[in-house]
């Protein structure tokens, strides 16, 4: 099956807006694939279907998919790609549009979301189904740049650590299982990726709002020490934030990037005692 030649037939122009970057090589599809441990018995949710290779490597070894595009004019491609794929759904719709409740009803609980995505989007979507109250994915495995997967993936103290990185630890367990040269896909972006798999692991401290905040105050300035960002972010007296600073073991030197989750988690008990 040569997808640019059914692209070419279809008279399919591609479109920069929409960050429309395809995957034709059979063993990197097949290792997206298996990074995301699909099996037989899965619902899968794709994310950006594209020119339908992924889809239709995800439809081979799951129970059903689900995939959502946003470009219509993909219809007929779609449907020449797929049409042996009797487990598979393909919704012309922006997902972005399409609510909680209504993903929810079609998918049920404990399924599995696989995704190549253009980048601008990546980050807004990985939070929307880490932080969904109604969402229950087992698993998001998808396509980034690789800048952004070393930061959702970061170790303390590295300059990639964020509030992403934390943001994502709260709510599972996220890996980088391969990098992607550029060459891989057509037209070729300007920068190479990689493959990232997060093991939704729900933890209440991701509905605690204290720590939700600290960690957000502590990387709102990252020149700044967690002192001043305790004083300017969280109205903290400097008497108040060094005495917690001590009481959690940590310098008056310290930055946010230093400390690890059950660090914050430490800090923000101790804070909760002066708001």
């Amino acid at each position: 099956m040569n997808i640019r030649e059914i692209l070419k037939k279809h008279g399919f122009h591609y479109k920069k807006s929409l960050g429309q970057n395809f995957i034709t090589d059979s063993n990197l599809l097949a290792s997206i694939v298996n990074d995301s441990k699909t099996q037989k018995n899965d619902t899968v949710l794709e994310i950006g279907a594209g020119a339908g290779t992924l889809t239709r490597a995800l439809s081979a070894k799951a129970n059903r998919v689900v995939s959502f595009e946003k470009d219509k004019s993909l219809e007929p491609v779609l449907n020449e790609i797929l049409k042996d794929c009797e487990n598979t759904q393909i919704f012309f719709q922006d997902i972005k549009k399409v609510s909680d409740e209504a993903l929810q009803g079609m998918l049920g609980d404990g399924f599995k979301v696989v995704a190549n995505l253009p980048y601008y989007i990546t980050t807004p979507l990985i939070m929307r189904f880490l932080e969904s109250e109604i969402l229950q994915p087992k698993s998001l495995t998808f396509m980034a740049q690789k800048e952004v997967a070393k930061r959702l993936t970061a170790e303390v103290g590295s300059p990639d650590y964020s509030a992403i990185t934390l943001a994502v630890k709260l709510r599972g367990s996220a890996q980088i299982t391969r990098f992607v040269d550029k060459k891989l896909f057509f037209p070729a972006p300007k920068v190479d990726s990689a493959v990232i798999h997060i093991e939704v692991q729900p933890n209440s401290l991701s509905k605690n709002p204290t720590v939700l905040k600290l960690i957000r105050t502590a990387f709102s300035m990252r020149r700044k020490t967690l002192l001043n960002n305790l004083i300017n972010g969280i109205s903290m007296s400097r008497e108040d934030a060094l005495k917690a600073l001590k009481k959690a073991g940590l310098s008056e030197h310290v930055r946010g990037e230093e400390l690890s989750l059950e660090q914050f988690v430490i800090l923000s008990d101790i804070i909760n005692k002066y708001l």
